[in-house]
């Protein structure tokens, strides 16, 4: 309980400073992340966390994605993919899967000796789109609204889109190491699990979403008690899918793009809980990364994994999205933006222990877990400590923009 302490101190510490801080780019996360290493490092740390209960942990971990999920997809802003349909289209129909293949060829020549199953794995790990380390930038009104607004949308999209490719390839890179070459039914399991994950949660996203509407528009529901049938939409839809075979964090993010429709006619805050309650978790994930970063120091770095994190976080998706965006009306520096701006986030944490987790007995759990740590670290460096510079940059490029003339 003293460790629960210590995150709820900690919590409540960065909340009094956060103006404060995020003037050193310093978000919540980052804090918590900070905190974890510095006190669950050297011989005898203060604090260490035991993950022996796999099973518990697991299931912990994919609700805290679920939730994540779930918020993402209620919250991608359907007006926004209508007026940048083109583009968003480019971003996840060319770009995404360019940065997967250029993910897993780049880890086919630095780690030549592992499956390719596991690298495929690796690739899914590092590539999500997840805003988390540099919320900032999305809420940063210096930064062109077009530009804030594709990032919450492909962040809102890209993480749903990746998750299913995940559960393939984790499937397949078990089979294959424990099993040998026969991993077919890995894959079928693994594309028949998100198939009732996607029924499961199109149905309750569904109708939960047209039931709220129809309550609220007749005043049958309080206005706080919205809030709570909006939290328990994920909640059902990940254990309706357990129960059917399926997967639970796809099942929830599916759930809240059905249900996004309905939450436009009701109050502003009804999200609000859920919002608030992923938030909570996705820190307390952020501080138990710190430990997994600390073992990581302690052992000591491989070069080969510190360079594909960093080419992992830089040109993996810098030249995909710059490719991807040929022809489009943004200008060059905008979409050097975009293709910078893609901090690896608690999506590539949550897949990587859920990774490691399930590849523990065929012996790449530790592996992908690894360059998963590093990778985020250094994402963090990059991309959250250059959020405050391309703020002030884009305020500076506003300024000394021409005026209009009269009548123009």
């Amino acid at each position: 309980m003293f460790a629960v302490t210590v995150i709820a101190g900690i919590l409540f510490t960065w909340c009094v400073l956060s103006r404060r801080l995020a003037l050193w780019s310093v978000t919540a996360p980052i804090a918590m992340m900070a905190t974890g290493i510095a006190l669950t490092s050297g011989s005898d740390p203060p604090l260490v966390f035991d993950f022996g209960d796999l099973a518990g942990f697991e299931h912990a971990v994919e609700v805290v994605l679920a939730l994540l999920l779930f918020v993402d997809a209620t919250e991608v802003p359907s007006g926004a993919i209508r007026r940048e349909r083109r583009i968003v289209t480019r971003l996840l129909g060319v770009a995404l899967p360019l940065t997967l293949g250029a993910a897993f060829l780049a880890a086919l020549v630095f780690f030549p000796d592992r499956p390719g199953w596991v690298l495929a794995t690796l690739a899914t790990v590092v590539v999500p789109l997840d805003l988390a380390p540099a919320t900032a930038v999305v809420r940063d009104a210096r930064i062109p609204a077009r530009l804030r607004e594709l990032l919450n949308v492909e962040g809102g999209l890209s993480d749903g889109v990746v998750s299913p490719m995940f559960l393939v390839c984790v499937a397949a890179a078990a089979e294959y190491r424990t099993a040998g070459d026969d991993y077919a039914e890995a894959l079928l399991d693994a594309v028949g699990a998100a198939g009732w994950a996607v029924g499961a949660g199109a149905l309750v996203g569904t109708v939960a979403g047209r039931l709220l509407r129809r309550s609220w528009a007749r005043g049958w529901v309080l206005p706080t008690a919205t809030r709570l049938a909006v939290l328990s939409v994920p909640v059902a839809a990940y254990s309706l899918s357990l129960a059917l075979g399926g997967n639970g964090f796809v099942a929830a993010f599916v759930a809240g793009l059905c249900v996004a429709p309905a939450l436009r006619h009701l109050p502003e805050d009804t999200l609000k809980m859920t919002d608030d309650l992923a938030t909570l978790s996705t820190l307390a994930l952020w501080f138990l990364f710190g430990q997994l970063v600390s073992d990581e120091l302690w052992d000591g770095f491989h070069l080969n994994v510190v360079l594909y994190a960093v080419l992992a976080c830089t040109l993996v998706r810098g030249l995909p999205v710059l490719l991807a965006l040929v022809g489009t009306d943004l200008s060059l520096s905008d979409r050097l933006f975009l293709g910078w701006m893609g901090p690896r986030g608690v999506a590539s944490v949550v897949f990587g222990l859920l990774a490691a987790i399930e590849l523990r007995a065929a012996g790449g759990g530790d592996f992908v877990s690894r360059v998963m740590v590093i990778t985020v670290m250094v994402s963090i460096v990059l991309h959250g400590l250059s959020a405050e510079p391309l703020g002030r940059r884009y305020a500076r490029g506003r300024r000394s923009a021409p005026l209009p003339r009269a009548g123009e």
